[in-house]
Formats: structure tokens, sequence, C-alpha cells
């Protein structure tokens, strides 16, 4: 785990888990196949480890033996199948080589499995297929014949194999959980003693697996594996389901038009659902009941069950029995709402008027629109609007509704605008935690902003603010959203302030349908922007500064629901660079922790959420600190360098990263001599200041004037020349160094700023890792690496491993080659396939380093391979320059042929490439 667990809620946004997770390539692509590091060996068997040469030679022959025709492979082990027809034991074409690309679509892929029906019943408990299996030891894929049979899964090398002992098990109990990888092919088996990683050969063969081994286990898979609807639930609960005379409790969820119900809350496969559009749904009077069907289900249930009925056309009817009133009211309401009636007896009064309104189409001179409980009251409410399925809920529901009239009738005053804010986030944050409010506090506002008299004049405008920090967050559901956006619509007017905030409020409407909902409660930001300054002026109604490494910053406009992707697309546009995906440039935010740390934020993630759930982190960390006044810093920089992307590089993308090679310079990640570091300095100063200024010889000046150059040289040699040269050094030997820095500065007279990017970038590229970044590790394992620090370079080619003090290169390894890598146990793994070696064709490397970095490199490691993944097609005549292989004489630089810039090889002359 990271240490810094405190900052929980930010992280867990940005990178979904806090822990180190382990990703492993799977046909060219970085998959995460664990949120958290290996703990050990416990991932697979000692019976497959002690075989580890056997199984070697028997990987490539299972593969050339056991095709869809091998005759080995008919003959034994299909009794132990369902007697699955032949093609239960045809690799599908993609399993051959991982090396070749296969453009075969997926559902021609042979099914592993004779599936008797689709319902989810009758599955056979016993099956058979090709699995990936990662191995205990080194963990890499292995391909294996699995078996499940009698509750047990069994693994052999190959079909061929059954007859003999398995290479091992794997003991399928209650305890067993199955947790699906990142990609739609792994899945995560783990038992009380172990975790084992599978892989399928295609989505469609997982799917299946898990199918079966749900039936067996009766576990319940902890992500959704079943890819649910669009939409929210828009109610949910535990009820007893009666259909042709047969109860059974299930977990039911109401999404859209249709009711799934599940063997439990958690499991993700449904047992079945029912269409409800147009279907006939009602509650069954007890007291005369006689259907058969009904009546079958026992008459214990009877007194102590509200009973709905919903009859689809063309089927029979299903019977829900609900424990409580407010339960029954709740999905009495949905269910109709749902079926598409006009029902104006089912729900709440609030709702019975807005069901009228609906069946009229929202006629704007009907008197339903007068009627008290649509519009804005003094007095508070003593029942909610909405039905909501708990006596908790409704009193939250009041509570909320108190906490409304407050925020809209207390005057807003800046100097005591914190009382605003923290009655708006109390609010939007119970909304949040219980989205059965949602619709709750939008139909509130709607009353709130509402007035009978004089001629519908809209209610007070502070109602309208919160309305609009309402809707940036989430939406209502159907009917309510039709209310809203009616609403919206009939007071929308750019001649006065509240048209103008319904103005607003419809766009923010547009935003969250577009780019759904937020997780996070609006920020002090969000609030102050949104009650001080009328957020319709502005298409993007907040702002906040972006820092660059050359010390300036852009402020960039977004609105509540602006994606981080979005947000960039604005930046790049103002400041002339080209997309991410070209330039490799990304976001970073500062840890809220305060420490030295940052982190990368993801294209879907929205801004605002990040500031919010940032400010809160915050706040937990250090509480009563210049309270309110802290906030995010943005910082936007080179993240993944293409040498490929080179020749499009704007002005600005050149000047950013010279600034950053800079940054790389001065803390000790670049290798360069004195001599060297003092021209690049030079070159600095030229950029940032210009012409270099002489100190004039007028008698009575010469003094000061000499200071002031002193200074400048000073403040130069401190900015950018390295720390560790500088460090140490008496008066006499800077005042040395800024004579001979003044005396290069000189010669770089009248040479603009964007030659010397030029000339500055000309030489850093020279350096075979230009554009890579070092992370500092200590060698565990193999013991061939020695045990003294060295850097672990990443860049676009692979992961090279370089000497601490000198930067030479010790080895490097092509991505293709790298299996698995991430967490484990306290390190940072990465496990290499040596196509060429026989004695070590896998060979599993550990290095100690900070928790935080092992996050960062995983990360990285998996952007790049993806990334070339992605680019693959796009660059597919462009051949990438060769790795540097360990045994280079010198290595090459990128594309230029020159001698790298180590320590004490450049000739100590003026400005070197003039």
């Amino acid at each position: 785990m990271l240490s810094y667990t405190t900052s929980g809620l930010y992280t867990s946004l940005i990178y979904k888990n806090m822990t180190t997770p382990v990703y492993t390539t799977l046909k060219g692509k970085a998959t995460q196949i664990s949120s958290s590091p290996f703990l050990g060996d416990s991932s697979g068997s000692e019976e497959e480890d002690s075989s580890r040469s056997s199984s070697r030679t028997s990987e490539s022959d299972t593969r050339s033996r056991c095709g869809p025709g091998s005759p080995r492979a008919m003959k034994r082990g299909v009794s132990l199948s369902s007697v699955a027809s032949e093609s239960d034991y045809a690799i599908p074409p993609d399993a051959y080589s991982t090396e070749t690309e296969y453009s075969q679509p997926e559902h021609k892929l042979p099914k592993t499995c004779s599936s008797s029906s689709d319902n989810g019943k009758n599955e056979p408990l016993e099956k058979s297929g090709y699995l990936l299996k990662m191995s205990g030891k080194v963990k890499t894929w292995k391909r294996r014949w699995f078996v499940l049979k009698g509750g047990e899964l069994l693994y052999y090398k190959s079909p061929s194999d059954v007859i003999r002992k398995p290479q091992g098990h794997i003991e399928l109990s209650a305890s067993c959980s199955i947790l699906r990888g990142d990609n739609k092919q792994t899945v995560q088996l783990t038992t009380e003693k172990h975790t084992y990683y599978l892989t399928a050969d295609s989505p469609n063969i997982l799917e299946e697996w898990i199918k079966v081994l749900q039936n067996v286990l009766r576990v319940q898979a902890a992500n959704p594996l079943f890819l649910q609807p669009e939409g929210k639930p828009a109610v949910k609960g535990l009820l007893t389901k009666v259909k042709h005379g047969y109860s059974k409790r299930v977990w039911c969820t109401l999404i859209g038009k249709t009711l799934y119900y599940f063997r439990s809350q958690e499991d993700k496969f449904p047992l079945g659902q029912i269409k409800l559009w147009e279907a006939k749904v009602e509650e069954v009077d007890r007291s005369c009941d006689s259907d058969e069907d009904y009546e079958a289900s026992g008459r214990s249930l009877l007194s102590t069950h509200y009973t709905i009925v919903t009859h689809p056309k063309d089927q029979g009817p299903t019977y829900l029995l609900i424990g409580s009133k407010h339960e029954k009211d709740t999905w009495l309401y949905h269910l109709t709402v749902a079926a598409g009636s006009n029902n104006v007896k089912v729900g709440s009064e609030f709702e019975q008027l807005v069901c009228k309104l609906l069946n009229i189409e929202g006629e704007p001179s009907s008197q339903i629109w007068r009627h008290p409980t649509l519009c804005h009251s003094k007095e508070g409410i003593t029942s909610p609007l909405t039905t909501l399925p708990s006596e908790a809920l409704q009193t939250e529901a009041i509570k909320l509704f108190k906490t409304c009239q407050l925020f809209i009738n207390a005057a807003v005053d800046s100097p005591a605008i914190d009382y605003h804010i923290s009655l708006a986030q109390s609010a939007l944050q119970i909304c949040l935690t219980h989205p059965e409010l949602q619709n709750e506090i939008c139909c509130q506002l709607i009353k709130q902003t509402r007035r009978r008299q004089p001629q519908n004049q809209p209610g007070p405008l502070q109602g309208w603010q919160l309305l609009a920090l309402c809707v940036g967050l989430f939406l209502p559901h159907h009917p309510f959203l039709w209310l809203l956006k009616l609403h919206l619509k009939r007071n929308a007017d750019s001649r006065t302030e509240f048209g103008k905030y319904a103005i607003y409020c419809q766009r923010c409407v547009e935003r969250t349908q577009q780019n759904g909902d937020r997780e996070a409660r609006p920020s002090r930001m969000e609030i102050l922007s949104t009650l001080l300054r009328n957020p319709y002026h502005h298409s993007l109604p907040f702002s906040i500064p972006v820092h660059f490494m050359n010390g300036i910053y852009q402020v960039v406009g977004f609105d509540a629901s602006t994606t981080v992707e979005e947000f960039l697309n604005t930046l790049n546009q103002d400041t002339g660079m080209r997309k991410p995906a070209q330039s490799g440039f990304a976001l970073f935010t500062d840890d809220p922790s305060g420490r030295d740390l940052e982190h990368c934020l993801q294209g879907n993630i929205k801004i605002c959420d990040i500031i919010s759930k940032w400010e809160q982190a915050s706040k937990e960390q250090q509480p009563g600190k210049c309270e309110g006044t802290r906030t995010v810093r943005l910082t936007y920089k080179n993240r993944l360098y293409f040498s490929m992307q080179a020749r499009g590089e704007t002005d600005r993308e050149k000047l950013l990263l010279m600034y950053q090679t800079n940054d790389q310079i001065i803390n000790g990640l670049f290798p360069l001599n004195k001599d060297l570091a003092l021209e690049m300095a030079a070159l600095l100063a030229q950029v940032e200041i210009g012409d270099f200024e002489r100190p004039f010889s007028t008698p009575a000046g010469h003094v000061t004037n000499q200071c002031k150059v002193n200074q400048t040289l000073k403040q130069v040699i401190e900015k950018f020349y390295p720390k560790r040269y500088r460090d140490g050094c008496s008066e006499e030997q800077l005042r040395q160094l800024c004579q001979r820095l003044s005396t290069r500065w000189m010669a770089l007279r009248g040479h603009s700023a964007a030659d010397c990017v030029r000339i500055y970038l000309t030489v850093a590229r020279k350096w075979p890792f230009f554009g890579a970044k070092l992370f500092l590790a200590k060698p565990i394992t193999p013991p061939s690496l020695g045990s003294s620090f060295m850097w672990l370079a990443i860049h676009e080619d692979g992961l090279s491993i370089l000497e601490y003090s000198s930067m030479r290169l010790i080895v490097s390894y092509v991505y293709k080659s790298l299996m698995t890598f991430g967490g484990y146990q306290d390190d940072f793994m990465i496990v290499i396939n040596n196509t060429h070696s026989k004695d070590k064709p896998t060979e599993k490397l550990l290095f100690a380093m900070a928790k935080p970095k092992i996050l960062e490199i995983t990360l990285l490691i998996a952007s790049y391979i993806n990334n070339f993944h992605q680019q693959k097609a796009a660059f597919h005549h462009l051949s990438a320059p060769a790795l540097l292989s360990a045994q280079t004489q010198g290595p090459q630089a990128r594309g230029m042929g020159s001698q790298p810039l180590l320590s004490s090889s450049r000739p100590t002359k003026g400005p070197t490439l003039l």
C-alpha cells in the first residue's frame, strides 16, 4: 500500500486504487490484472514450477500437436467435458503466436463449452478448454488445458495428458471469489490459500468459464460482469418474486424500462429480466385475491406483505411481495413510470400532479401549475415530494428542504460566504451518498424557484443558484427530468438575472447528459463562482491556472462537466501545442498532503471532481491551515517522449522540453560534464534574459553596475547549473564559474531565443535516453546486477538499467520482452521473456523503490506499451529506432549518429554547435 493513504479520497479518484498494481502484456497490450501487489509465490502451484524445464519443450509441442484436427486431442479427454463439440479442443487462431497480429473476428472463435440454454439454468457444471495461467514463482503466462470436474479445476499441459496426473489443481469452495481484471479476457480466482490469474483466448470464452464457475461455486463476482444498460437504477432492493406458483427471494434493480433480478446484491449476472414498457402494473388488493399463481406461493406470505403485480404483454404475470409500505409505494411508483403508464393514482401528491401535467403535455395555461405543492412555500414540508423507500430517507428529505430554505433565505454576504458554501456542500453530499434523494432535491428546487403570484414570477435568485450547482452534479429521472427541462425553458430569459441562471442551468443539464454524473460535491471555488459572478456571462464559468516548467502559467476555463481531455483541448489551443497523443504531454496535480509527489490525470476524470476531492483531502490532512485558500496546483509537462513526433514539435513544446531537460540536469538526472553544463546554462540565460550586458565603465556607476551583473550571473548559476557541481564551491571558485559563464554567454550575443532552444535541444537529444523518465532503484534480484543504486530509465523503446554515477547503459529490455510488471510485496517487479536464452527463458527482476514511485513507473510503462499498440497502425511505415543493446559500443544517439554526452567526453572550447 502507498504510505499516504490519508489522501485516499483523492488518490482513489485518480487511480481507482491506491496500491501498486500489477500489469501483464497480452497481445502487445498492457493490462492490469491485479489492483494490489503480488504478495509472494501464491499465484500458482509448486508442482508446476518444479517441472519448469520440461514445460518449455511441451509448450510449443502442445501448440503444434493439439490443433483442431489433432487425433490425440480427440481420442482422450472428450469424456471429461459434457461431451462437448469438437470445437471444444480447437485452439483459436490468435493463440498460436503472440508476435503476429490476427484479424480473425471474435465471434468466429470456436466456443469452449456446450451451453445448453440461455437463461442460465441447466448450465453444464463440467467444462474443459485452454486457458493461460500465470505461473507461481516466475510471473509468466503458461498455456494449460483446464478441466472442471467434481467441483475441482485441474490443469494439464495438453488434452492428451488428461490420463496422467494433473500438473496442479484448484480447489473450489464457497469462500472463493472471482474478480475481473481490467481487460475482458483475464480473471482473478482467489481461493483460501492462493490467488490464480487466468486468461481466456477471447472475452466470449471467458464469459462461459465464469458462468460455469459461478454455477459451481455460487460465487458472486466483485466487478460488473454483466454490462448494465446505460443509466442508474431508479430503485433497487430485496423482494420476493412469485411466478407460476414458485416464490424466490431476489435482488431487483430497475434500470430504464427493464426490471433485472439477481440471486444476490453482489451478483452481476441477472437470473432474468422483465420488460416493463406497456406492461400492466398495479397493487393487488389482498382481501379479494383469488389468482392461483399467487395463492400457490402460500397464504403465510399474504398477511405480511404488500403485493404488486406486473403483467407484460403476451406473458404471464409476476408478483412482487414487498415488506414495508414505504418500499411498496416507491416500487409501485417507479414501475408504473417505467411501464409508461399515465396512472395519476400512484406516487406522492407532487408526483401525481407531475403525471397530470405530463398527460396534458405541460399545457402552460393549466391551473395545475398554480397548485401550492408545485410552487414556492415559506413553510417547511411535512412529507417528501417524491416517494422514498424508507423512513430514514423521508426524514432526510424533510431536513434537506430546510437546508435549501436556509441557503435560499439567508442573504449572501461575501465575507461570511462560508456559511452558504457549507450549506450547499452538505446538502449535495447527502444526495451523492444517497442517490435516492437526487430526484427529491431537484423537485424541491423546482418548487422553490416557482412563484404562484404575480404571473408565475420566478422564485428567489439563490434557489436558482443552488439548482445550477445541483444539475452540474446529477440529473433527476423521468418524469422529473421532463419537468426540469420545461421549467428551465419557461424561465430562460437573457434580460433578467433569473432568466440568465435558467439559461445557465439549461447548459449544465445538456453537459451532464453528455458527460455523465459527477463523483464529488462542488468545491469552494465552484460555489463561489456560481454565487458571486453570474455564470451565464461566461461560456466557461470557472477557471484555474496551469503551470509550466518555465515558471509561467496559463489560466484555462472549464464548466461543471469538463473532463481532463476537454480541458487539455482548450489548453492546447490557447498555447499552440499538439494533442497529448502526439506531444506526450500530460496534466499533473500536486499531492494534497504537501509532499513532493505528483499525480498524472486520466482523460475521463472531471476537473471539478479533482479540485473538490483535492480540497477535501487537504482539509483532512492539514485541518485549520490557511482554511479555504489552498487549492490544487496543476502542471502541464512531458510524460511520454516519442522521437518520431519530434519533427512536428511546436515552438512552445520545444521551449517546455528545454526547461524540463534543465530540471533533470539541475537534479542530476542527465549526464554531462562541467563544461557542457556551463554551455547549456549560457543558452538558457540567452533564452530567458537575452544578450549579456557588460558592466559600464563610467567612473561613478561602475561598482553598482558590476554588482548587478554579478547578481545576474549568480542567479543563472543557481537556476541552470547542476546542484552537484555547485555544491561545496568556495567563494573564489564561484567567482571563477561566473567569469567563465559570462564568456560563454557573451559568445551567444545576437542569437534569438528560438535559435538557442534549437541548439540546446540538438545537444541534449544526443544522449540516447533523452526524454526518458529516470527512477532511482536498488536491485534485489538477480545478484548479477549487484546491490548498489542504479537508474531505471523508461523510454519509448523499453526499459533500460543505467549505472548510478556515470549513467552508462548496463542492459536494456524492449517492451515486447516484458511479460509482467508492477508491485511485488514492497518492491517493483519486472518479468522478462528471454527468447534468446535457453537456460533462462524467463527472468524475474526485483528492485527496492519508494512506494509512490512503484505506482508511477508501473503506470508509465503501461502507457508506453498501450500508446505503441494504438499508434502501430498509424506509424506502420515508420519503424521505431532500434533499441540499444547492452553490448553496443558507445550507444548511438537517436537518429544523430554522434557520441553520447557522458562525463569527460567533450572538449572545453566555447559553445559547441554554433
